[in-house]
């Protein structure tokens, strides 16, 4: 479904480049950001983007680019959707900030409605609304521990919560998330997952290895909570093998464990779904959500069973912006947006067209190791040819010569090593074929 936006470049096929990448205007921008940004701020590419529409997004030189990333899973229903951009600007006539624990709006309560209605599950919930992923992730935690009395999380290798002091100690990667950060939050253990490409294991098999590391190496009784993504993003798109996750899930429902569903990159419709969760079976004691709840402003969620969500004391919970009325205004076009149902149809049709032309691309190409994915969240694995060892280098590789031909790719990967793909939802096939083209064409380059 293509929402027109702002500047009606939704049905274009190539990019367009009117200067080298980047250009005059980008490099002087970026001279003046080396002034006044700190260098961990970093940027995949230096160019500044001056308006977006759809799924392209153009620089303040006048080059348009095929964002395949989707500000990494931001703007899923495409950038400037115009419904979103509609209900956010009527907010701002109305009322932008009161705090909504000193003096609440029906924004929150409606929001907090769909999300009830909408993640897994038909049990009683309870919703708070926060800003940012990380956030989600930390007072998901301080729900599990305040509602278990226990201490302990376990988190799963080649995951991302977050940069906040807490999901550094969860996240798999050290550098350059954690590099020299420490001393990290305690308590937090990672415990292997499933990754059938690099394991080789069926769900049952994955699944004994980790509920084995979490009963002896941290002990049930211990251990207020498990935190999964259903699709793993940073970590490189791994779905695990049919079956991981729900007798993950099942272990932690007979042991009092909270099960915790990092649906933060995958949910929205990404995965051709309300939330990935649904692919998988799982019911989830808590549903975090951010990046497309949305379309672009900040906001995220934690919604789960009430008697979970109920546990912490009045004032334990909240922060200023947290549910802020502009934020959840677009929000709530989202949601809107997305029960007309159409795309979700276009995450199973872009799922499907780019399977088919990655997985093509993989039979003459034989540093793709794995094609894999679901819906509009797709990704392939470079490795040494016949092997499952990453090929360094390689992804960073192809999105550099892409981004020379207008084709914004991100890379993934505890390794480094996957190339993945997040378009809006408003990406049609002819765009993707142009994509995948260039794609193409910076593999025959590596050699």
């Amino acid at each position: 479904m293509t929402v027109p936006g702002l500047f009606s470049d939704t049905a274009l096929i190539t990019p367009r480049l009117r200067t080298e990448v980047p250009g005059p205007r980008s490099r002087a921008l970026h001279e003046r950001r080396l002034r006044v940004v700190p260098r961990g701020v970093g940027s995949v590419l230096p160019v500044y983007i001056e308006h977006a529409d759809g799924p392209w997004v153009t620089d303040v030189d006048g080059n348009r680019f095929l964002d395949l990333g989707s500000g990494i899973g931001v703007t899923t229903i495409g950038h400037t959707n115009r419904a979103a951009v509609t209900a956010a600007a009527d907010q701002l006539d109305r009322v932008t900030h009161t705090l909504f624990t000193v003096t609440p709006y029906e924004g929150y309560v409606h929001l907090a409605e769909l999300l009830a209605a909408h993640t897994p599950g038909d049990h009683e919930k309870r919703t708070m609304l926060a800003n940012s992923g990380a956030e989600a992730v930390e007072n998901a935690v301080k729900i599990a521990r305040r509602h278990t009395g226990r201490r302990a999380v376990a988190a799963l290798d080649h995951a991302f919560h977050g940069r906040t002091n807490l999901a550094l100690a969860m996240n798999h990667r050290a550098v350059p998330y954690g590099a020299g950060f420490g001393p990290f939050a305690p308590d937090v253990h990672r415990v292997p997952n499933s990754y059938p490409y690099r394991d080789g294991l069926s769900g049952a098999e994955a699944a004994a290895r980790t509920i084995g590391y979490l009963e002896q190496r941290i002990g049930a009784g211990d251990l207020a909570a498990v935190i999964a993504e259903p699709i793993q993003g940073e970590g490189g798109f791994v779905v695990p093998a049919d079956g991981y996750l729900l007798a993950l899930q099942e272990w932690c429902t007979r042991h009092g464990v909270v099960f915790i569903a990092d649906e933060i990159q995958t949910g929205l419709g990404r995965t051709g779904t309300w939330f990935a969760s649904e692919h998988f079976g799982l019911v989830p004691d808590l549903v975090l959500t951010a990046k497309g709840i949305a379309a672009g402003l900040p906001l995220a969620g934690v919604t789960g069973r009430a008697e979970i969500m109920d546990a912490p004391d009045p004032g334990g919970l909240g922060g200023t912006f947290g549910g802020n009325p502009v934020s959840i205004a677009a929000a709530v076009a989202v949601f809107d947006e997305l029960a007309e149902g159409e795309f979700f149809d276009d995450a199973d049709r872009i799922g499907a067209h780019l399977r088919a032309r990655l997985t093509e691309l993989a039979s003459r190409h034989p540093i793709i190791g794995d094609v894999r994915g679901i819906g509009a969240m797709q990704a392939f694995e470079l490795s040494e040819p016949g092997t499952t060892r990453p090929l360094a280098g390689a992804a960073t590789a192809i999105a550099e010569f892409a981004a020379q031909r207008g084709i914004l790719l991100l890379t993934a990967g505890s390794d480094g090593n996957v190339i993945r793909f997040l378009p809006t939802l408003t990406t049609t096939d002819a765009q993707l074929d142009t994509a995948v083209s260039v794609i193409d064409d910076a593999l025959a380059a590596l050699g």
